[in-house]
């Protein structure tokens, strides 16, 4: 056999041919995983002090900056109500919320020429303060210094693990877009 001979190719490439992605793992892979981002704090064991980030909010996050126009606008309507079923804020705090963070980096990447990574970072920083300085007035709790010095944990917590949650986004991109055998 000659060196071009398609008989000749390694299984390795043949068995790439006749490939698809699954629509259904492609469509609802972003949303499930944002939903059980939503529900993941639950868990976590209860303390004086907030510690654990809004996993639901970095995870829309991550998924918007790192594959922008993924996520509709509107996502954060119907995700920030099932965040707001488990998060303990008042009922419609995150779909307000949600849908003012998509609404804000969609104005920020239309005037932003180009981006890197640290953007993204920063932009996120900011947003998730936001989130959670709004839900600091808005919780029905006295605003005081001290809740306020107490709310700093979670701050640099939710601020730092935005990498993780950006990498990990970008782990359940590729397994979202594998080739899958055809039927």
């Amino acid at each position: 056999m000659e060196r071009n001979d398609p008989r000749s190719r390694s299984d390795a490439y043949g068995s790439r041919i006749n490939r698809s992605h699954s629509p259904l793992l492609a469509n609802f892979l972003p949303w499930f995983s944002i939903l059980v981002a939503s529900l993941l704090p639950i868990f976590a064991l209860a303390s004086a002090l907030p510690f654990v980030p809004p996993l639901g909010l970095l995870m829309l996050l991550a998924w918007r900056l790192v594959r922008p126009g993924l996520m509709p606008i509107w996502a954060g309507v119907p995700l920030g109500l099932f965040d707001d079923l488990f998060s303990g804020q008042p009922f419609g705090f995150a779909i307000f919320t949600w849908s003012l963070v998509l609404i804000t980096v969609e104005i920020v990447e239309a005037r932003l020429p180009w981006r890197a990574f640290w953007q993204d970072w920063f932009t996120a920083g900011i947003l998730v303060a936001s989130y959670l300085l709004a839900g600091w007035l808005l919780s029905g709790g006295e605003p005081t210094i001290h809740s306020l010095i107490a709310l700093v944990p979670q701050l640099v917590f939710s601020i730092l693990i935005f990498p993780i949650a950006a990498r990990l986004v970008a782990m359940l991109d590729r397994m979202r877009l594998t080739r899958w055998k055809a039927v």
